[in-house]
């Protein structure tokens, strides 16, 4: 069973498994050419998806004709040995992720149907547990289900966005929720700026459902860092070795060298001057930037500015 399981399974897409699941869930049926359509493939690969899942052993009946469609088998429950194999607590942990964040218990009614009834988020045996959550997570789940609402329905989503030029309201037409960089961010099309946009979801306030819209095609966001985050400027900085839990921690033990007086010495690449000086104030003195030059200046002129604003009288 397990060996005619981990075929099943191994050749599929993370997620695409995981969507179609949560597509299942919020829907009562859903139909082949729509679940291509959504994930970007053929029909052919979807119900090769659709088999593989049911021979995992997720209860999953599927209708033709008028009225018909894909959904899964209404009350119905899957014998409690197939959550111990390997594939599928990780199909499981991604589930749990999103209840992280959606603010309701959505994927947990689906793990539910899954597990034999267990009525726990954490079946026997699971062993990967991830929260996709954040210190913001009671002003971030509203968001999130807005903004999934606003792309089911396809309607555009209104907001204030607050950037390091300035605040901006803007209006868009939501694709994508993505998480990345430890943040949660939506894909859309922007119609103040008549391109796509990645916008951080914690930057947005006043958010609000607009129109409906007719949906265009919309590429997949390049998600590389050097894409998003365009490096201008490679600094060096000296740290004192009490901050080596925090290089490796952000950056990885293999981006900085000791140097002779023991101090560590790191290089990198940033975007903008308020990213560098920002960063090198969180160390205290604990931190000394030595290149490039004007930055240098810059944080120089900024540490005079500050001890002249806090010294005693």
């Amino acid at each position: 069973m397990q060996t005619e399981m981990r075929k099943a399974v191994y050749p599929m897409k993370m997620e695409r498994l995981i969507g179609i699941l949560s597509i299942l869930l919020q829907r009562e049926k859903v139909t082949a050419p729509e679940l291509a359509e959504q994930f970007e493939v053929s029909r052919r690969t979807i119900q090769r998806d659709i088999e593989s899942l049911c021979r995992a052993g997720i209860p999953i009946a599927t209708a033709q004709g008028a009225g018909g469609g894909i959904s899964i088998m209404e009350g119905y429950r899957v014998d409690r040995t197939v959550l111990t194999d390997p594939e599928m607590q990780a199909i499981l942990a991604g589930l749990r992720s999103l209840d992280s964040v959606s603010g309701t218990r959505r994927y947990a009614q689906l793990m539910e149907k899954l597990s034999a009834g267990a009525g726990t988020l954490v079946p026997e045996g699971a062993d990967t547990l991830i929260d996709l959550s954040s210190w913001y997570r009671t002003a971030l789940a509203p968001k999130i289900e807005a903004i999934r609402t606003a792309m089911g329905e396809h309607r555009t989503i209104r907001f204030a966005y607050h950037a390091p030029k300035g605040e901006s309201e803007r209006e868009g037409e939501p694709y994508y929720l993505v998480f990345r960089w430890s943040a949660w961010y939506v894909w859309a099309w922007c119609r103040d700026r008549g391109d796509f946009r990645l916008f951080k979801l914690n930057r947005m306030t006043g958010l609000t459902l607009g129109e409906p819209f007719q949906p265009r095609t919309a590429p997949l966001p390049d998600l590389e860092p050097e894409r998003v985050f365009p490096v201008k400027y490679q600094v060096t900085v000296l740290f004192d070795p009490t901050c080596r839990w925090r290089l490796v921690e952000e950056y990885g033990a293999d981006r900085f060298t000791v140097a002779p007086d023991g101090r560590l010495r790191f290089t990198g690449g940033f975007p903008d001057a308020d990213s560098v000086l920002s960063w090198v104030l969180t160390f205290g003195d604990k931190a000394e930037l030595l290149e490039p030059e004007e930055l240098r200046q810059q944080l120089g002129d900024l540490a005079a500015a500050l001890a002249g604003r806090y010294r005693r009288n």
